[in-house]
């Protein structure tokens, strides 16, 4: 996937502090779960699923040291699949 990773930055930059509190969330297809899962970083982890049992919601709230890891995470979820970033 193709992303301004500059422009991300700048924003959260401008809308976190570092370090500090960071919410992932995504969404993607269940068969695609325990791939997004093994690249996340240990921390709190709420997983749903859709109500067709087809996609999951998969949310993780952590303590990030800076935009960097943010942008480092987001790059190692894009490969899956599937997957969508909210």
């Amino acid at each position: 996937m193709a992303w301004d990773q500059l422009n991300f930055k700048e924003k959260l930059e401008a809308n976190h502090q570092f370090p500090g509190d960071y919410m992932f969330k995504f969404i993607v297809p269940s068969e695609k779960k325990q791939a997004l899962i093994d690249i996340l970083p240990d921390g709190e982890l709420v997983i749903k699923n859709s109500s067709s049992n087809r996609f999951m919601s998969i949310t993780l709230n952590i303590v990030i040291e800076s935009s960097d890891k943010v942008i480092e995470i987001y790059n190692k979820a894009y490969v899956i699949e599937g997957l969508i970033a909210i």
